[in-house]
């Protein structure tokens, strides 16, 4: 599934392209996505114009004039840019058309994903937005937040760092880098770490998803970027996929367990 860092790819890929431009049409081939496409959204969005492409979570708003556009890649979905000339295939749902001749093409091959029209005045309190946690890479994300968001916690640091109510779009892959590399382990309950190891940590997930951003994201079965390209973060993974093999630190044999459901790979040695 496309997480933050492919959804932040994705987002600064489409938006040089649709900026300050006006959409011609809407034409919606295949509704029936994770929610289905409002049939009138061809009137709610035609003659509009792109004010702004942003990202909340692993969502991308596009800013129009008197609305915006809710879409989520679910687990297989992207938007790329293309001609208004370039033909459909099979899991092309969705065409935005600007009147420069630039075509937004959203495809999703499991149809998870969606492309909903909402209110841009209140878009903060859609019920898909209104409880999610704070953005990983802004300022009033930090040691401190966390430490204070986790008092109490008996469930397992991983699980608490991907809670969406507490810190959007630290995924399954980002979770266990920047755990590796803060020296904590997955399964430690969130509530016995200390303020200075979350500082550490807090710094380390910044990182960790910038790597990702400014490398593409990571190249998942599925995900493409805006341009139709993979991310490339895979190849520099110190500890996910890794489970069997040598930790990149100490030499010592990787472990792989499930937590929350979802595999886990730490170093026994390294993290504490």
């Amino acid at each position: 599934m496309p997480e933050l860092p492919e959804v932040e790819t994705t987002r600064r890929g489409i938006e040089p392209h649709i900026i300050n431009k006006k959409i011609a049409r809407i034409q919606v081939f295949e509704p029936r996505l994770r929610w289905p496409v409002p049939p009138d959204i061809e009137n709610l969005v035609s003659g509009q114009t792109v004010k702004s492409v942003e990202r909340r979570a692993k969502y991308v708003l596009i800013r129009l004039e008197n609305c915006s556009l809710l879409v989520h890649l679910g687990m297989s979905g992207s938007l790329r840019i293309l001609s208004d000339q370039t033909p459909r295939l099979k899991h092309d749902h969705i065409d935005i058309d600007f009147v420069d001749g630039t075509r937004l093409r959203f495809n999703d091959p499991r149809r998870f994903g969606c492309l909903l029209p909402i209110s841009s005045q209140d878009s903060d309190s859609h019920p898909l937005l209104a409880n999610l946690g704070l953005e990983p890479l802004s300022d009033a994300f930090d040691g401190d937040y966390l430490y204070q968001m986790s008092r109490g916690r008996k469930a397992s640091i991983k699980t608490f760092i991907m809670d969406q109510a507490i810190v959007v779009g630290v995924g399954n892959i980002y979770a266990n880098e920047a755990l590796f590399k803060a020296g904590i382990s997955p399964s430690r309950a969130a509530g016995q770490v200390s303020q200075t190891r979350y500082r550490r940590l807090a710094e380390e997930i910044k990182t960790v998803l910038m790597a990702a951003i400014n490398m593409g994201g990571t190249t998942l079965k599925d995900f493409v970027g805006g341009d139709g390209k993979p991310g490339y973060f895979q190849q520099t993974l110190l500890v996910y996929g890794r489970g069997g093999q040598p930790c990149a630190v100490c030499q010592k044999i990787l472990k792989e367990i499930r937590l929350g459901q979802r595999s886990t790979v730490y170093c026994t040695n390294c993290q504490r």
